[in-house]
């Protein structure tokens, strides 16, 4: 079986391609399990090196629509004419998106565009699992959203990155019911704790305010404490993702994209976790600095997400924050100094 991963030297497209190569087999579409004998991950840069050395493993890199663009037979370098699955991570964040309205359109939805055109002539159409986000959903006091978010509220995104990802949802259902794709839109959660360095998306807060003072360094909080977010684990995400590959067509349901399972919580709960977990010297390591631009993007996400449709495929949200953290210990045993040292 060959998959093609966008985006796979980034943090979700890595560890989605070492669970997938741990597991070494995928019942694709609810078919019979199968041999993972080749993995394409696609991105700017080159994924770490016990990647690279994995005989599956091919990585093609360049720029996304560039390498989109068609040669004389009709084949792209991203989509190889063997490629059973694609799972679209590729994107521009909320930030850049809400900073460079071009850029945004250019790296979301004109590549998912261009994506989807290759997979559409292959011929046989592919699993297409496109990672979609909690910003399709905004709040205004004109159309406030309602206290839960389920399967079927009506997504109204108040920045670019929100109505890039409604959009390209939206071609994706069309090109699945054109039998061009089978497609699967998951609607992924703020991803926290995130490991490495920040970037450029206005959530990223959410992890460094506890990736940070974990690592003995003062972290930025921008938005005030009884912020409401939705959270998930990178552990639970990856899941998410796999079940997408892995459901069949009837189990998936409908064209509409899925939301996955969240941990609701607040900004300031998520510092009472870092305390209980890591100590309060750890917690005082962040500091409160109001941040408008980054206020009004996270407080129009909505923070408490009714999961029907994820549940009934087995996906459940992670117990609690402080488990997220104590996750987040395990996997990166070096992440708390004072912890560490012998």
């Amino acid at each position: 079986m060959h998959l093609v991963i966008t985006g796979g030297a980034g943090f979700l497209g890595v560890r989605l391609a070492r669970t997938l190569l741990q597991r070494g087999t995928l019942a694709l579409a609810g078919a019979a399990p199968q041999p993972i004998t080749r993995l394409t991950l696609v991105d700017r840069a080159a994924p770490p090196v016990d990647l690279t050395a994995d005989a599956r493993v091919q990585v093609v890199t360049g720029d996304l629509n560039e390498l989109l663009t068609p040669d004389a037979h009709g084949t792209t370098r991203a989509v190889p004419a063997d490629a059973q699955a694609v799972v679209h991570l590729a994107a521009a964040v909320s930030g850049e998106c809400e900073a460079d309205f071009d850029l945004g359109l250019r790296s979301n939805l004109d590549a998912t565009r261009a994506l989807l055109q290759a997979c559409r002539r292959l011929g046989t159409p592919p699993v297409f699992v496109f990672s979609s986000s909690l910003a399709v959903f905004g709040h205004t006091l004109e159309q406030p959203l309602p206290a839960v978010i389920e399967d079927d509220t009506l997504p109204t995104p108040q920045n670019s990155y929100g109505i890039q990802k409604f959009m390209c949802e939206q071609l994706v259902a069309d090109c699945t019911r054109k039998g061009f794709v089978r497609g699967r839109s998951v609607r992924l959660m703020t991803v926290s704790v995130r490991p490495g360095k920040p970037n450029a998306a206005a959530s990223s807060f959410l992890s460094g305010m506890v990736r940070e003072p974990l690592a003995g360094r003062r972290a930025v909080c921008p938005v005030p404490p009884d912020t409401k977010v939705a959270l998930s684990s990178p552990a639970r995400t990856v899941e998410g993702l796999v079940r997408a590959l892995e459901a069949s067509d009837a189990d998936w349901g409908p064209r509409t994209a899925l939301n996955l399972p969240a941990v609701a919580t607040t900004a300031g709960e998520m510092a009472a976790a870092l305390a209980r977990v890591a100590g309060d010297d750890v917690a005082a390591r962040i500091d409160w600095v109001p941040d408008a631009a980054i206020t009004r993007i996270i407080a129009s996400w909505p923070a408490a997400m009714n999961a029907r449709r994820a549940a009934r495929l087995g996906l459940q949200a992670d117990a609690s924050y402080d488990d997220i953290i104590r996750d987040h210990l395990r996997e990166n045993p070096l992440a708390l100094p004072e912890l560490s040292s012998p």
